[in-house]
């Protein structure tokens, strides 16, 4: 049983409007034990002027936040982060450097490593997909994370790794349909994957099971059962658990699901991070 969602937002991340007052009560009303804030922390986000939005926020004001709501509700509330990681030259180490100081803290329970933004764009944005096949994007984006999880080493866990696959267009298609999807194929670009599954299983990094490809409707929580499979072949066991809620009726989104798929896998625990440090419950 699942009783932690560990990735979720609040109004403190540029694309979500629900407060945490309402996410923590959601997740009180479903019988959870506690939850974690993890809003978006994007720096140098490429596409501030298209959205309107730049994805940071006051770390102070964020968690200052949290003490309030952690008295008015009978359920852990962690203090986490999710930091928008990036590989292009010339943002790769300005980036990784605000993130290294930002990460000083010693109040920071839990961060989320992602990869949001894939050659200086947003690939939500169609103007990605022109010219560019879903194949040689996914092939791209994985690079990318291997890159930036290598140069992030510090991060608790890595999430959502087929993220893209949300987005994907085909060139040429209808810029408002999501028609690439289905082109993402089982066990393609498994030797990058194997490398970013094995770096993180041998530096203590977590694999974050992110049940919004549900929510989605891609027919999958991030990542694929068979990238799943792969980390628990290769001995791979540390997980995170979280529904990237950003409404209240999405918090612990499919987690009922989710169990029974992961304990059919041969996972027997998840993690909940306290203070950057693993505590473990049975699945």
């Amino acid at each position: 049983m699942i009783l932690y969602d560990c990735h979720m937002h609040s109004d403190f991340s540029s694309d979500c409007k629900a407060l945490m007052e309402e996410q923590a009560a959601s997740a009180a009303e479903k019988g959870l034990k506690g939850i974690c804030f993890t809003d978006h922390m994007d720096l140098e986000y490429p596409n501030t002027k298209e959205f309107g939005m730049d994805f940071l926020f006051d770390m102070d004001e964020d968690y200052s936040r949290i003490d309030k709501v952690r008295k008015e509700y009978g359920i852990r509330i962690g203090k986490g982060i999710e930091i928008g990681l990036r590989n292009e030259q010339g943002v790769s180490e300005r980036v990784t450097n605000g993130y290294k100081e930002l990460l000083k803290r010693d109040d920071i329970d839990f961060v989320v490593g992602a990869t949001h933004c894939l050659d200086m764009i947003d690939p939500y944005l169609a103007d990605y997909w022109q010219g560019m096949s879903v194949k040689d994007s996914l092939r791209r984006y994985f690079i990318a994370i291997l890159e930036n999880v290598r140069n992030n080493p510090y991060i608790d866990t890595l999430a959502h790794i087929d993220y893209l696959v949300r987005y994907a267009r085909i060139p040429g298609g209808d810029p408002d349909k999501y028609d690439g999807r289905d082109l993402y194929i089982d066990g393609e670009n498994g030797d990058i994957i194997d490398e970013i599954l094995r770096f993180i299983k041998e530096n203590g990094i977590a694999l974050e099971i992110n049940t919004a490809g549900l929510k989605y409707g891609l027919g999958y929580a991030h990542p694929k059962d068979w990238i799943l499979k792969r980390y628990r072949d290769m001995g791979g066991e540390l997980i995170t658990i979280g529904s990237d809620a950003h409404k209240p009726e999405h918090v612990a989104y499919a987690f009922k699901e989710t169990v029974e798929k992961l304990v059919a896998l041969g996972f027997k625990e998840y993690a909940v991070f306290e203070k950057r440090k693993p505590v473990f419950y049975k699945l």
